[in-house]
C-alpha cells in the first residue's frame, strides 16, 4: 500500500506540473507566415483583403472595409507579447474579453467593440489629430494615461504586452510598465464613470472572450504575436 500510495502521489505531482506548464506555454498566433490561430471579427475565416502578409508582419490595408482580426479560442487570465508600428498619423488598437455580439458598423467594417471592452491603444502620438495623453499609444484608451513610456519613432517596432490575471491588468510598451489597473476597483469605476462609456450599460461587463486586433483604417503592422496563458 506504501508504494501503490508514493506512486499515486508522484502521478498527482507530476499531472499537476505538466498542467502548470501547459498553461505557461507560449502559443503563437502568428509567426509570419500562418493565421492559422486568427480569424476576422464574425467570420470564420482570415479577412485577408484587409489584411496582408508583408515581410513577415500583418499589415491592416488602407482603402478597402475596416475588418478586425481576432482569437479563435477565448483568453481569460493571459500574456500577450506582440511588435507593432504604424504609419504617419496611424492608429489602432488591442481588445480583450471580446464578445461578437456587435454589428459592424456601417460602411465601415471595423467593429464597434471599441464601445464596451477595454483597449491598449496603439497610435502615432506625434502626428494623430487626438493629442489626449489618455487616448495616446499605450494607455487604457480614454481611462489611463501611459506613464514612463519610451515610444519608438513612426516606421520603427515597438514592443508591447498585455498581461490580465485575475482581473490585474498591466501594459508594457518596450519592456517598460506604463500603465495598471484593477478590474471592478473603485478607482476604475470611478475612471469610466466620467468618460465617453458612462452611459453605456454594456461597458466592460464581459469577464472572458476572444483577444482583437483592431483595423481603423490606416496602415498598422503586426508581427511575432503570441500569448500564454496564466
Amino acid at each position: 500500500m506504501k508504494v501503490t500510495a508514493s506512486v499515486l502521489c508522484t502521478l498527482i505531482s507530476l499531472s499537476t506540473i505538466s498542467y502548470a506548464q501547459k498553461r505557461n506555454q507560449w502559443t503563437i498566433l502568428f509567426d509570419g507566415k500562418s493565421v492559422q490561430p486568427l480569424r476576422g471579427y464574425k467570420m470564420e475565416t482570415f479577412p485577408d483583403e484587409a489584411w496582408k502578409i508583408e515581410d513577415g508582419a500583418l499589415v491592416a490595408q488602407p482603402g478597402v472595409p475596416n475588418v478586425d482580426f481576432v482569437t479563435r479560442e477565448s483568453f481569460k487570465d493571459f500574456e500577450l507579447a506582440f511588435e507593432w508600428k504604424v504609419s504617419k498619423a496611424g492608429n489602432s488598437g488591442v481588445f480583450f474579453y471580446v464578445q461578437e455580439q456587435a454589428l459592424h458598423q456601417s460602411g465601415n467594417g471595423n467593429s464597434p467593440n471599441w464601445l464596451n471592452n477595454f483597449e491598449m491603444q496603439i497610435l502615432d502620438d506625434i502626428d494623430f489629430n487626438d493629442k489626449e495623453p489618455i487616448r495616446s499609444a499605450g494607455s487604457l484608451y480614454d481611462l489611463i494615461a501611459p506613464q514612463n513610456k519610451k515610444l519608438k519613432p513612426v516606421g520603427e517596432y515597438n514592443e508591447m504586452k498585455l498581461v490580465v490575471n485575475r482581473g490585474h491588468v498591466e501594459h508594457w510598451l518596450n519592456d517598460v510598465k506604463v500603465v495598471e489597473y484593477e478590474i471592478g476597483s473603485k478607482k476604475l469605476n470611478n475612471l469610466i464613470g466620467e468618460s465617453k462609456f458612462k452611459d453605456n450599460p454594456d461597458f466592460a461587463k464581459s469577464t472572458d472572450g476572444l483577444i482583437m486586433f483592431q483595423h481603423h483604417g490606416q496602415m498598422v503592422w503586426f508581427r511575432n504575436i503570441k500569448v500564454r496563458r496564466l
